[in-house]
């Protein structure tokens, strides 16, 4: 897996929450005491993920426009089945697997973006912080784990969804990614992928290759942009035998792309 840069350079300003990401925080309001909202928003330096932790409390994520990614993960997606989340960051989407039905969340991250969050805005960040604030706000039993996601075979189990968001063009190898995750796919079961997108031609079997900073400043490791055809094609070298391609949008001037991969029943 890739890893963040750790140079010291001008840090940017942690910038504000969008609108559009309380909007999709509202889809798991959590409805806490107001006292206990406030301490666990302020418990935490950088928050990734916006929460709506209490009515009109919200942590200050800096993740953009997320909410696209809801048209796929309705109740029918997780209800009394078992999830894995690599790159979990703040665990969002561990825990709306969790309130819509799943039956055993498990979450991982190898909390690579504390050197992320350090170069890029210059704040130390305790890994897996707002993941367990949110956790213990809301008395989850969802799992997490500090792993690479190259590495969930260690896991010893199957899953029938797997979220990976944000993961695949920050990987030097996306083909190995893909076939870790399809590994530990129950039969039938799916990935739920969003990833960095492409301006090239939708039926392009190709991928786009990024320079270091090209994509965001002070962030080295975007490599791919992927194609929809492309990604077909990774997904089927991987040993995902459908693989759908739902959205293709641009968020905050960037390309994205959403997809699911499924393994053979």
């Amino acid at each position: 897996m890739a890893a963040f840069a750790n140079a010291v350079e001008p840090v940017e300003p942690i910038p504000e929450t969008s609108p559009a990401e309380r909007v999709a925080a509202d889809a798991q309001a959590i409805g806490a005491p107001v006292v206990d909202a406030e301490r666990v928003r302020d418990s935490v330096p950088l928050w990734f993920h916006t929460f709506a932790v209490a009515p009109g409390i919200y942590t200050p994520g800096i993740a953009r426009d997320h909410g696209y990614r809801l048209a796929v993960l309705g109740a029918n997606r997780f209800a009394g089945r078992s999830v894995l989340d690599v790159g979990a960051f703040d665990g969002f989407y561990s825990f709306l697997a969790e309130l819509r039905g799943a039956r055993r969340v498990v979450a991982v991250d190898n909390e690579q973006y504390v050197d992320w969050v350090r170069a890029r805005f210059g704040v130390t960040l305790q890994g897996g912080a707002g993941f367990r604030a949110i956790a213990g706000l809301v008395a989850s039993r969802v799992e997490y784990r500090r792993m690479d996601a190259l590495d969930v075979h260690e896991l010893g189990e199957r899953f029938d969804v797997a979220l990976c968001f944000g993961i695949l063009h920050r990987v030097t190898d996306p083909i190995a990614l893909l076939a870790a995750l399809a590994g530990v796919l129950a039969p039938g079961g799916e990935i739920v992928l969003e990833t960095y997108g492409s301006r090239l031609p939708a039926d392009a079997p190709a991928i786009e290759v990024h320079e270091p900073g090209d994509v965001y400043a002070r962030d080295d490791f975007v490599y791919w942009g992927f194609s929809p055809e492309g990604l077909r094609r990774l997904g089927r070298i991987a040993g995902l035998d459908r693989v759908e391609v739902v959205d293709e949008l641009d968020v905050d001037g960037h390309p994205r792309i959403l997809a699911l991969l499924r393994a053979a029943g």
